[in-house]
């Protein structure tokens, strides 16, 4: 009897000492980001960019699952910005999500501090400006999440880490794009392709051993295949999901979307390309880094590694073979496949189509005929304080109305907890590419042409890996299933930024009457108010 107590309070104890020590790991981390314009010259012509701490790209972002990052941001360009955490969950938080729709932009000569927990994930992120064409100027740089130690993951300990952020880039300023953009005109073709905003990097490893290469697109609108001379791509990981570990000569990577690769140098002992060539694009823009074996000082040699040809069918069905790794942990300790999405019944469908239309002279973009308006008031903060006339529920309907392009403030409201089916059909010959704030989805589905009620026989209802970011390939269809467990105002919005800024966008307003700290946080307190907002009480 006295081993058995014994036992049990040494279990007991052991227990406690666990619990404390995940708790010690809910670290808090700090960081004063200040923003800047500065010279730049990624393509050797001088162009205004914009810094962070006087860095282009901004500085990597690291953290460990759980843990609680305080980032205080001093705006010093001549506009508001805002910068966006683009893939990161804002469990019960949009108030942190960086976006017009929840948030005042930051005036210039100010600051805010953006305060949120990387909760229960882990994986490969980013970050960047939300704000006007920012973006195409800097302000974006890597995010990280690692796991605890206490959680394992499916595949041996990487030798090292590389964080490659890539995107299409323009010699022309941000100011100059967007006055583009606002005179009606298309933006011009892309003059690069950058890697962590060069076209000269070296990635250094020994022979022999194994790499984690991160590789996200950052870029304004061009999708891009990414592969490394004579070495095979492990996937082991795509925005924040562990995935079955299939071996590629190369990976198409769209315009928003993460993944991490293992890459073994196995190869003899010299240097070799990293590549990035732009997909669907006539001319084809490539771009080059360096694998350097740190044994060696043979440069790499031509030809560089073919990449796919322009056929949208073979993008298509890679895409299919990217899958959920159904026996692996995630940031918490609980296996991925207990989630049988596939068996929840769907309360809602959602079909959106884009759209490219004339209003008052000028190119417009739309999703259900509505072409999105941004308010002077933060719909998040409409809410909030019930300010009524800033946005209507019924401007946008559940599936196209094939009616005239209007513009228009576009939500749609979610009951919380519903399970919601969202079809983005896309009737165009370009490729689109979706994300949605505050979420993982379960990319189910994609298929050429129109998508109808049949083709759900053709979903993938057990391993569809669960991302936030889908591309939809030109006159095709691409379907998720969300479950709206996160309640809150969340952007659902082109990633071809173009696109976004001229109003192919939308919020989910994912709601419920009961106010409870289990659902959704307060408003902060050093929350920026504006529009009607401004001068109230909170």
């Amino acid at each position: 009897m006295k081993q058995a107590v014994a036992l049990h309070l040494f279990l007991v104890a052991l227990v406690c000492f666990s619990v404390l020590l995940v708790r010690a790991e809910d670290e808090f981390k700090y960081f004063t980001w200040v923003v800047t314009y500065g010279t730049i010259a990624p393509l050797g012509v001088s162009q205004q960019g914009i810094l962070i701490n006087g860095q282009f790209p901004g500085p990597q972002l690291d953290s460990i699952t759980n843990d609680n990052m305080v980032i205080n941001v001093f705006n010093y360009l001549d506009e508001p910005f805002l910068i966006t955490w683009h893939g990161i969950y804002q469990k019960k938080d949009s108030w942190q999500d960086g976006v017009l729709g929840t948030n005042c932009p930051i005036p210039p000569n100010s600051n805010f501090t953006y305060q949120f927990q990387t909760k229960d994930q882990i994986g490969s992120y980013m970050y960047y400006p939300s704000t006007l064409l920012h973006k195409a100027a800097g302000g974006f740089g890597g995010l990280t999440v690692y796991d605890r130690s206490v959680i394992t993951f499916p595949y041996d300990l990487p030798a090292g880490d590389f964080t490659l952020i890539i995107g299409d880039w323009y010699k022309t300023s941000h100011k100059e794009l967007q006055q583009t953009l606002d005179s009606g005109k298309t933006l011009p073709f892309p003059d690069a392709i950058l890697i962590n905003g060069q076209t000269n990097n070296t990635f250094t490893g020994d022979q022999g051993k194994t790499y984690m290469f991160r590789v996200s697109n950052v870029g304004l609108s061009t999708s891009f295949n990414f592969r490394i001379q004579g070495h095979k791509l492990t996937l082991v990981e795509c925005e924040g999901s562990h995935t079955m570990q299939e071996i590629y000569d190369s990976l198409d990577v769209h315009v928003g979307q993460s993944v991490a690769v293992l890459v073994t140098l196995d190869q003899p002992s010299q240097d070799y390309f990293i590549v990035a060539s732009s997909r669907f694009t006539k001319p084809i823009i490539t771009t080059t880094a360096v694998l350097h074996y740190s044994n060696c000082m043979t440069p790499p040699t031509e030809p560089l590694p073919a990449g796919p040809t322009y056929q949208i069918h073979w993008s298509m069905k890679q895409a299919r073979t990217i899958r959920w790794n159904l026996t692996a942990n995630a940031a918490r300790p609980n296996p991925q496949g207990s989630y049988h999405y596939g068996t929840i019944p769907i309360q809602r469908t959602l079909i959106l189509a884009n759209s490219e239309a004339q209003l008052n002279g000028k190119l417009q973009y739309a999703v259900n005929s509505v072409s999105y308006v941004n308010p002077d008031t933060p719909l998040k903060l409409a809410d909030y304080f019930n300010i009524l006339g800033v946005y209507d529920l019924n401007t946008i309907q559940d599936s196209p109305t094939n009616g005239p392009v209007y513009s228009g403030t576009s939500v749609i409201g979610i009951t919380l907890h519903d399970f919601v089916e969202i079809v983005f059909q896309n009737n165009e010959n370009t490729i689109q590419s979706w994300h949605l704030d505050g979420y993982n989805f379960w990319v189910v589905g994609y298929g050429s042409k129109q998508w109808t009620p049949t083709m759900r026989k053709r979903y993938n209802l057990v391993d569809a890996v669960a991302r936030h970011t889908v591309q939809v390939y030109p006159n095709s269809w691409s379907a998720i299933l969300v479950s709206s467990d996160n309640k809150g105002m969340w952007s659902l919005r082109s990633q071809i930024w173009a696109r976004q800024y001229l109003g192919q966008q939308l919020y989910l307003r994912v709601w419920n009457n009961v106010t409870s700290l289990y659902t959704e946080y307060d408003i902060p307190s050093n929350a920026i108010l504006c529009g009607k907002a401004a001068g109230l009480q909170i």
